[in-house]
């Protein structure tokens, strides 16, 4: 699948926003301990922000955590998150340290076509590198058992389309405005559950 930029300026996949907080204290002081420990190498550096945030930040679906974050820095504070909320981390991590990155999504359902949801990716961009690469920081477990890997594709749910799952092509910038409003107004998971879009 092509990945389409939704900005044709680069600048527009580093910068800081109110959800994609990079600049909190927090966030830089969790960049430079992974940029320290990845020498200063860019491709280790997104290794390394990757894996910190798909293993050391559960997904509140798996663990039950019933508390909604959406700012990165609230994610990484409280260790706690959806794959949308995970995505916002992963993504200020990276333009923290000047690697272009973007949230995309996909549409999933249940084995029967029921129950869509919007599924929260991540896509990066790194310096001599192939072009766009996703990534899905959702956090593995039994069955789910997603990557690092720029060159082939290892997301935790591959799309079946004729289950009408859906990849989406587009590179967003910043949140997607119906999942940043579900999660900045739901007072529970429960709750957000209820109000995420189904689709875009």
């Amino acid at each position: 699948m092509e990945l389409i930029q939704e900005h044709s300026d680069i600048r527009a996949y580093l910068a800081a926003d109110e959800a994609i907080d990079h600049g909190h204290p927090l966030v830089r002081e969790t960049a430079d301990a992974l940029w320290t420990a990845a020498d200063g190498d860019p491709y280790a550096y997104a290794e390394a922000a990757f894996e910190f945030v798909r293993d050391t930040i559960p997904h509140s679906g798996d663990s039950g955590d019933t508390r909604v974050t959406w700012r990165a820095s609230d994610v990484l504070g409280t260790r706690n998150g959806i794959c949308h909320a995970k995505s916002h981390a992963l993504v200020a991590l990276l333009r923290a340290k000047g690697v272009p990155a973007a949230l995309c999504y996909q549409r999933l359902t249940e084995d029967d076509g029921s129950q869509p949801l919007l599924h929260g990716l991540v896509a990066l961009r790194l310096p001599g590198g192939n072009g766009w690469a996703r990534l899905d920081a959702r956090g593995n477990k039994e069955g789910v058992d997603a990557r690092f890997d720029l060159d082939r594709e290892r997301l935790a749910f591959p799309v079946r389309p004729e289950l009408g799952e859906v990849d989406y092509p587009t590179l967003h910038a910043t949140p997607h405005p119906g999942t940043l409003t579900a999660l900045r107004e739901s007072a529970d998971r429960p709750e957000l559950w209820r109000r995420l879009p189904t689709a875009l």
